[in-house]
């Protein structure tokens, strides 16, 4: 654990960089305040997910992600269900070329696009268990998989941007493809993708908009980004950088830390084990054994480098780390990473309702945020201080919600 770090001005570079996109999740395959229990466990019913998307809609996060595999409810039905019911918020949803055809999937975004008024982002998805894969019919290998992924972005690209497309790769052959119905961002809503192989990088690099990396060290994200970079420049694009983490923000370190035990005390050595065989055996991505490797199984070492804990990946794949601390702690973090480069943050925390309020609440007053929080509250006095009534101008000694000292 490391000691509070006082609020200090960000140095005169971070000034030059954008605000800071900062999405919450979306927990389609159920939620809770401990790992590796079903005590405390919530459902992903419709409506309790629709009660995040409005909360963290009206706090101001940019948008949610939602998670996308057999384990999870389907992403563009569940976006779809809750786009709705939200004002601003986007929905990052994943765009998955392995599982589906360039032209259908072009048709469905553009629709969602169009009829949410441009509030989709992408996630395009490559990767993820091969026994998931061979479930969904796919039985391409690691690198093949990026070589198709590259084909069907060349196609779906081509028709969001109102090409006529004839294509004929080793992988795909479309003919007379046509998008009669375009979406409304152009020239295509922005392109998000993960992946720290070397397929990866590259297809990031020559096709999307932003990549992101899961929450490991900054001296390892420096380097992915730096590889990311090289070969954007070698195809004469930029793109920008996220990443993907979990949150405990409390008031204090040691209540963050003490919370970050909390959401792994009911976790047995056996759950563990389990867990992390599963990871290791039944994955070919290189992002899942970077994050195993972080902690390699074992709750001895979990602080794998300042307030980043890697206690999250202990039972679950995917992002498996998250950053602990006081709001002053955390931001200072974030800075180490803003410094590399990121500019968007894809956040959650345990449960994922309660943690965005603390997110948002504690966290978002340090940040240069892209985005505000709907709602802009009066302070009741009042309810401050106990009893009745409402803010009115018999109460002098309040200006805008604000103590006045005398």
């Amino acid at each position: 654990m490391t000691a509070d770090i006082p609020s200090q001005p960000d140095p005169a570079p971070w000034h030059s960089l954008r605000p800071l996109d900062f999405l919450w999740f979306l927990p389609t395959s159920g939620d809770g305040a401990h790992l590796g229990s079903a005590a405390g466990q919530r459902p992903s019913s419709n409506r309790y997910l629709r009660e995040i998307a409005q909360a963290v809609d009206r706090l101001g996060y940019l948008g949610v992600l939602i998670p996308t595999g057999r384990g999870c409810e389907d992403a563009w039905i569940t976006g779809a269900s809750i786009v709705t019911h939200t004002e601003r918020l986007k929905f990052l949803i994943a765009l998955r070329p392995t599982t589906t055809s360039p032209g259908e999937s072009a048709r469905q975004a553009a629709a969602f696009d169009r009829l949410s008024g441009g509030r989709l982002l992408l996630n395009v998805v490559v990767g993820g268990s091969p026994a998931d894969l061979a479930g969904d019919g796919v039985f391409l290998g690691h690198d093949e998989r990026y070589e198709q992924a590259a084909e069907f972005l060349r196609i779906w690209r081509g028709l969001m941007q109102g090409e006529t497309v004839d294509f004929e790769g080793r992988y795909l052959r479309i003919k007379g493809g046509k998008l009669v119905f375009p979406p409304v961002q152009a020239p295509y809503p922005p392109l998000y993708i993960g992946g720290s192989s070397p397929p990866g990088h590259q297809l990031a690099a020559e096709q999307t908009d932003l990549y992101l990396t899961w929450g490991e060290p900054p001296a390892q994200v420096a380097g992915k980004i730096a590889d990311v970079r090289r070969r954007a420049a070698l195809a004469g694009r930029t793109l920008r950088f996220g990443i993907r983490l979990h949150l405990i923000v409390r008031e204090t370190d040691e209540q963050a830390w003490a919370a970050a035990d909390r959401l792994i005390a009911h976790l047995s050595d056996e759950v563990i084990a389990a867990a992390q065989h599963k990871l290791t055996a039944e994955s070919d991505s290189e992002g899942q054994r970077r994050m195993v490797a972080l902690h390699g199984g074992s709750r001895a070492k979990l602080e794998v480098s300042p307030n980043l804990w890697a206690g999250v990946g202990l039972v679950r794949g995917g992002a498996g780390t998250a950053l602990v601390g006081s709001p002053a702690t955390v931001k200072a973090r974030i800075d180490e990473y803003r410094a590399l480069g990121i500019d968007t943050i894809i956040g959650s925390g345990f449960p994922h309702l309660e943690e965005a309020y603390r997110v948002a609440e504690l966290l978002f007053p340090l940040l240069d945020l892209s985005t505000r929080p709907a709602e802009q509250h009066l302070v009741n006095p009042a309810a401050i201080f106990g009893g009745g009534g409402a803010l009115s101008a018999s109460a002098p000694e309040f200006t805008h919600g604000l103590a006045r000292t005398r």
